[in-house]
């Protein structure tokens, strides 16, 4: 039986969020830097570990930044993306084993979906800052950038919504 406003059945993981956005949809570092003084606002939910540095979660979440993106898959991959492409941020097992399954079982999901896989980018990660709890369990960072074969651009963003579920 339900009691006051809770209804179980409407649970979600996060108790709220902030928003900050330009009105005309322009990026600015100073929009970031604000982003990120609300983050460190967010200490009185209670989501730090016992060490004061493990934290559970808070992020930014921003609009893909397609000229890094692009200078980036240059640098790895040594050459151009498509005009049409995707960066999905995986979140790997550190055993070698269980990351080449993931791997692989992400790249079957693609290529059902008619999905090209451009390749795997490492991202760089600077850990200096993270407590012992995060560090024990922080995960391999990696991007994998897609592109579609023969799909225009609403088809692509079709299949890579049904391939990310």
């Amino acid at each position: 039986m339900t009691k006051g406003l809770y209804t179980p059945g409407e649970f979600r993981d996060n108790c709220g969020f902030g928003l900050i956005a330009h009105c005309e949809g322009h990026a600015s570092h100073d929009l970031l830097m604000t982003s990120i003084e609300a983050l460190t606002c967010m200490t009185h939910r209670g989501g730090i570990a016992a060490d004061g540095k493990t934290g559970d979660g808070c992020g930014l979440l921003f609009q893909m930044p397609d000229a890094f993106m692009r200078r980036a898959a240059e640098i790895t991959f040594g050459r151009e993306l498509g005009e049409i492409y995707a960066v999905g941020m995986i979140f790997l097992s550190v055993r070698d084993e269980a990351r080449s399954a993931a791997i692989e079982a992400i790249e079957a999901v693609l290529k059902a979906r008619n999905l090209t896989t451009f390749g795997w980018r490492d991202v760089p990660v600077d850990s200096t800052n993270l407590g012992p709890i995060a560090l024990d369990n922080m995960p391999i960072f990696i991007q994998v950038f897609i592109e579609p074969k023969t799909q225009d651009k609403v088809q692509f963003d079709n299949d890579l919504f049904i391939a990310s579920r």
